[in-house]
């Protein structure tokens, strides 16, 4: 243990230097990889030790009397040492939202730190991820043994496998044990976890993101007109095919049969990747188990999950498992398909973690196109 605080900053600078190193050594010899993870796992260690010793001096702070100014000035450089480690570090409550999370955490999630704290840490991993993720977790919790593993990080249009290494703390000042959790890079690249990143930094612009609004929505209303002769009937899954090739991964059309009985949905449509092995499950799943389509139904209000924090809101397979984590979705909405006597049904698009998240402007959208659609399907009985 460091004998002073000048010590420990000392340790901090050293091993922010080897990081460094190690991280330019990794970049210019990816084919060394092993061996610069062997590395990192090293100073993992060291970066945990150090802070267990940050943890060990502010507990023996807390219980030493009288208090002295000094230890005030002792706690804000631990602070400061926590808050510029070179290694991303997140400090979880019991239940797994972040209490403390350093400048290279906040940094690795894509986010300010004021934004992530008090969010679950499990919002950030990837939904094929987050139920191994939340099972180490208690698993530390209970057990005490630090656990180390291989998962993957994905938010608003990237995806990033990661090494985490979690540690449970028990600190006298509280009252439930903490959980350390470091990033590191992954000990081995997995290709099979789902798709890499695929948005580019210009998607990110408004006026492309615009332009592509505006260009979805002029192909549909063509799609729209070509159907609405009397001879002719809407083909919706032209419209989803049309959805699932330029703004979403996957197209969802539940149809009611007649007019406001939302009750008896039916799954009419399903348009998604080509090749994709899960089309039949989603074709097969009836809308009033899943959360989203059914409550779209019932209320005739549109849903937007920027960020999927539950996983069950689309349902689940036959095994149980989460259809969103099957999927590897990272947003969804859900509009209601209007017509003239209510709601006549519900689509509802996904796009996978890889890509941008939906925004208001894409609910907007979406929106105008939903009721278009509902308008355009052809007249039953009771209409």
């Amino acid at each position: 243990m460091p004998e002073n605080v000048p010590d420990l900053q000392r340790e901090v600078t050293e091993l922010s230097d080897r990081v460094s190193a190690l991280r330019s050594t990794h970049a210019m010899f990816p084919n060394d990889a092993a061996g610069t993870a062997e590395a990192a796992l090293a100073e993992l260690g060291f970066a945990e030790q150090l802070l267990r010793d940050c943890k060990d001096r502010l507990t023996a702070q807390e219980a030493s009397t009288p208090r002295r100014s000094g230890h005030d000035d002792d706690r804000a450089v631990l602070r400061a040492v926590f808050t510029e480690l070179s290694i991303p570090v997140v400090l979880l409550d019991r239940e797994g939202y972040i209490r403390r999370i350093n400048a290279m955490g906040a940094e690795r999630l894509g986010s300010a730190s004021g934004y992530l704290t008090g969010k679950p840490f499990s919002n950030f991993v990837d939904l094929r991820r987050r139920a191994a993720m939340r099972s180490w977790l208690a698993a530390v919790l209970r057990g005490g043994e630090p656990a180390s593993f291989e998962s993957r990080l994905a938010q608003r249009g990237w995806a990033e496998d990661v090494h985490l290494t979690l540690t449970r703390l028990d600190v006298p000042t509280e009252a439930e044990p903490l959980i350390v959790v470091v990033m590191s890079p992954p000990l081995n690249s997995v290709h099979d976890e789902g798709p890499a990143p695929l948005e580019s930094e210009v998607e990110d612009q408004v006026v492309v993101l615009a332009a592509r609004r505006l260009d979805v929505l002029t192909r549909m209303t063509r799609l729209l007109l070509r159907g609405a002769g009397p001879s002719r009937s809407l083909a919706l899954d032209d419209a989803a095919e049309l959805l699932a090739d330029s703004y979403a991964d996957w197209v969802l059309m539940d149809v009611c049969d007649l007019p406001g009985d939302a009750g008896r949905a039916r799954r009419a449509v399903v348009a998604g990747p080509r090749g994709e092995d899960h089309r039949g499950l989603v074709e097969s799943l009836d809308p009033q188990r899943s959360e989203v389509p059914r409550d779209v139904l019932a209320s005739g209000k549109s849903v937007l999950h920027q960020l999927i924090e539950d996983e069950r809101i689309l349902g689940r397979d036959r095994d149980g498992a989460p259809l969103l984590s099957a999927l590897g979705a990272g947003s969804l909405m859900c509009v209601p398909l209007r017509g003239s006597r209510g709601v006549r049904g519900a689509l509802t698009l996904i796009r996978r973690s890889n890509r941008g998240a939906f925004r208001l402007a894409d609910l907007g959208l979406i929106e105008e196109i939903g009721e278009h659609i509902g308008l355009a399907l052809p007249p039953r009985p009771a209409d």
